[in-house]
């Protein structure tokens, strides 16, 4: 998986971030910008991250700590990615890219 973000294998990308460093036996990839044409531009960039099915989609029904449930976590996800992706871009080309600007 070709990804702007460094992984450590077995690792969830959000398990990672809260500060639990635990290995995963099976993680699932995740597109930081879903849909049809965001999906190709993820791919494209690099902008996905490996997720535990908890964080990735877990109960859907009421998993308020998987992103697919919770707004909230979605978009920390996108400004994180996106702060990343401006490293080595502009604001104005992300905008270009896809839209608008979660940052």
């Amino acid at each position: 998986m070709k990804s702007i973000f460094k992984q450590e294998s077995g690792s969830c990308f959000l398990c990672a971030l809260s500060g639990h460093y635990v290995y995963h036996d099976y993680l699932e990839e995740h597109h930081i910008f879903f849909g049809t044409a965001n999906r190709k531009k993820s791919e494209k960039y690099g902008l996905k991250v490996k997720l535990c099915v908890h964080h990735h989609r877990g109960d859907i029904r009421g998993n308020k700590e998987a992103v697919h449930s919770n707004i909230d976590l979605d978009r920390k996800l996108k400004r994180i990615t996106q702060k990343k992706f401006e490293e080595t871009h502009t604001r104005e080309d992300f905008r270009k890219e896809f839209g608008q600007s979660w940052l």
